[in-house]
């Protein structure tokens, strides 16, 4: 299959599944309206996509992935909610449509927000039957450590603190390890443990995962000086705006594109190595699809 129809194949797994779990909030409207609205108007869904292709690689179903992709994916839409409110980077559009606070009120954003990220962990554990009770707790422990001040919004607050000062490329590196790099990990992680993955083979996916999520970072830093609204979806020059520390102005844009490339290389060279050209295909072709998006 190609990375394309994959792409749509994987988007359309996980939208179907995250319909289908908050078709069941119906009161109050406002915030299950707002849950719906946040996580489904767009969006390249890749994380859902990352657990399905390592389920894929491990033999084994990726439906068996759609509880924890969809739970991942609220837990990736409710960053986004707080991250445009006013206290943070006050945006008014993402993925070209009003943020949720623009279209709901401020402190409905807070709590849809706030919905989405609980109700994650209803979904974990409530729509993931078919596994053992031993799995579901790794992977609520996997997502409460890596959403929480040891992953995302540890890497958040350093964001915050680093704005308008300059930083070095190691608290830089921390900063969006946790912040972007840890929420692109977990569902390779999660895959690994629901595919019964190998020691080895679980290192050289994680592996892959760091980097990818390290690349996706550096081509977001380089997209907001070089992209265009109409095709990210969002204001370009946010980050110089707010005074943010990233790749491009820490090591330059040259160098930045430089680093990005090599990262993607290394990642492809790791399944390689562990899996084979013909089985890793997938997962090397979003690698490389990360380092030539344009949104």
């Amino acid at each position: 299959m190609l990375l394309k129809e994959y792409l749509e194949k994987g988007k359309n797994l996980v939208e179907n599944g995250i319909g289908e779990y908050l078709s069941e909030l119906k009161y109050p409207e406002v915030i299950a309206q707002g849950m719906s609205y946040a996580v489904l108007n767009g969006g390249k869904r890749l994380r859902p996509i990352l657990l399905f292709m390592t389920l894929d690689i491990l033999n084994c179903n990726p439906e068996k992935g759609i509880a924890t992709a969809s739970a991942i994916e609220m837990i990736h839409s409710y960053s986004l909610v707080h991250d445009d409110l006013p206290a943070l980077d006050n945006d008014d559009y993402r993925r070209g449509k009003l943020t949720t606070h623009k279209k709901f009120g401020e402190a409905e954003g807070i709590l849809i927000g706030d919905a989405l990220l609980t109700h994650a962990f209803y979904v974990l554990t409530e729509k993931n039957k078919h596994l053992s009770a031993e799995k579901i707790v790794e992977i609520v422990r996997l997502t409460s450590e890596y959403a929480g001040i040891n992953g995302m919004i540890g890497g958040q607050m350093v964001d915050i603190a680093s704005e308008g000062k300059a930083i070095d490329v190691d608290t830089l590196r921390y900063m969006h390890t946790n912040k972007t790099g840890k929420l692109l990990k977990l569902p390779v992680e999660s895959a690994c443990i629901i595919g019964d993955a190998s020691e080895q083979e679980k290192q050289s996916l994680i592996r892959y995962s760091e980097l990818v999520g390290l690349a996706f970072q550096i081509k977001d830093d380089i997209l907001d000086i070089e992209g265009d609204f109409e095709t990210i979806g969002k204001p370009v020059g946010s980050d110089a705006e707010h005074h943010k520390s990233t790749y491009p102005v820490i090591l330059g844009l040259e160098e930045s594109k430089k680093l990005l490339h090599e990262t993607v290389e290394e990642a492809k060279s790791i399944l390689i190595k562990q899996f084979g050209e013909e089985k890793s295909m997938l997962l090397v072709e979003l690698a490389e699809y990360i380092e030539k998006r344009n949104k």
